[in-house]
């Protein structure tokens, strides 16, 4: 077993590599950057399952975010290999957007942070 620190307890042994305390702080604080904004997570949520959504079904889906900001968090999110872009040279063109295999895999981290989130003891 791998100790963070005395304080914080063990994690079991990962097969894939072995992090220090340091390391893994370094690690999921990339990952936050990559999720962090304030639509990111509801954009994610809306792609989850493979589906392909085009710009303006995702901008009904959010009615509370603007055009200029849906566009900068999808950029964003495409620019870190989250979600792909797929262009479809037709009149009027035709964009639509959905995770990467890397991007849907994401989707169990999530539900255990929701799981873990729901079960915060009441004050």
């Amino acid at each position: 077993m791998t100790s963070t620190h005395e304080n914080v307890g063990y994690l079991p042994e990962s097969k894939h590599s072995t992090h220090t305390a340091a390391t893994a702080a370094a690690g999921i604080e990339t990952a936050f950057r990559m999720l962090e904004g304030r639509w990111k997570l509801m954009i994610l949520f809306h792609l989850f399952g493979g589906r392909l959504q085009r710009f303006s079904d995702l901008e009904r889906a959010i009615p509370a975010i603007s055009q200029k900001m849906l566009i900068q968090q999808l950029r964003q999110m495409e620019a870190d290999g989250i979600v792909t872009r797929l262009v479809h040279h037709q009149v009027p063109p035709k964009v639509e957007y959905g995770l990467t295999e890397w991007g849907q895999s994401l989707c169990p981290a999530l539900d255990a942070l929701l799981t873990w989130a729901e079960a915060k003891p009441a004050e």
